[in-house]
């Protein structure tokens, strides 16, 4: 089977307050770009929050899927807020509406880093209770460890706590090329040391002078080589991209358009 590439609505997301209601407008930019699937954030389903029989009536009349649903909560505390667990289950049950749907889980970035131990053990506690529910549901979950400053995996060594501390008969690796080089880490080699947890993938490039974001292949990580190590050991999950440049949030969907076109190029060959 091939790889299946799709977008990621985080490059809206970046200008909430124009896009946050706009799902119907993203759909047909990800569709004009050749993707082929969407990956939003819950707080990007817009009107289709609670309506998850029509969103799929909109996916459908775009030849859209619904490749994942990303669920970003805090999860400090040892057991899951009454709060965190209602709007998990929530989500579980809308994902029954779409099977083969992989629930993406993100733990939302703290101010700081510290008490570092307590929290990435209280983080995982949760992440793994939630994905235990949702496989139970017949529902996927991968984990997407993220970059900002306040991340609790963000380095090399809290990669090693995260994806020894996930329970992998419940819960999968989302590795994100862009988050993994910022947090100083060889990509290429962490897709090797953990190809067996990987159950889903974002892909989003970087400028090695300046750590910047960048538009796809403009950027210093071998996305292709990346592309060819995924097809070469069998991966037929979905590659979600996104930007978070300066000018992913001056034009989304401009962005998006440009990195269509180095999808159909070059990654899509390597994929199939």
């Amino acid at each position: 089977m091939a790889i299946s590439i799709g977008f990621q609505t985080y490059t809206w997301q970046m200008s909430y307050e124009k896009y946050c209601d706009q799902l119907d407008h993203i759909l047909a930019a990800v569709k004009e770009a050749g993707g082929t699937g969407i990956e939003p954030e819950v707080c990007m389903l817009g009107c289709y929050t609670d309506a998850p029989v029509a969103l799929r009536e909109a996916l459908d009349g775009q030849g859209l899927r619904l490749g994942a649903l990303c669920l970003a909560l805090a999860w400090q505390h040892q057991e899951e807020t009454a709060e965190e667990r209602a709007e998990a289950d929530r989500v579980i049950a809308y994902l029954k509406h779409f099977p083969n749907t992989v629930l993406t889980l993100v733990q939302l970035p703290g101010k700081d880093r510290s008490d570092l131990a307590r929290r990435q053990a209280n983080a995982l506690a949760n992440i793994n209770a939630v994905a235990r529910r949702a496989s139970e549901q017949g529902i996927a979950c991968a984990y997407h460890p993220n970059s900002p400053s306040g991340s609790l995996f963000r380095v090399e060594e809290d990669y090693k706590v995260l994806l020894n501390g996930l329970d992998t008969r419940y819960c999968g690796y989302a590795p994100d090329t862009g988050h993994i080089a910022k947090g100083g880490m060889d990509v290429e080699a962490i897709f090797r040391t953990y190809r067996t947890m990987i159950k889903h993938v974002h892909f989003k490039d970087m400028s090695v002078y300046d750590s910047s974001w960048t538009a796809l292949g403009q950027g210093s990580i071998d996305h292709v080589g990346i592309m060819r190590y995924l097809s070469e050991t069998g991966y037929d999950g979905w590659v979600m991209v996104e930007e978070e440049s300066k000018g992913a949030e001056a034009d989304p969907d401009g962005v998006t358009l440009q990195n269509g076109i180095y999808i159909r190029e070059v990654l899509e060959p390597l994929g199939k």
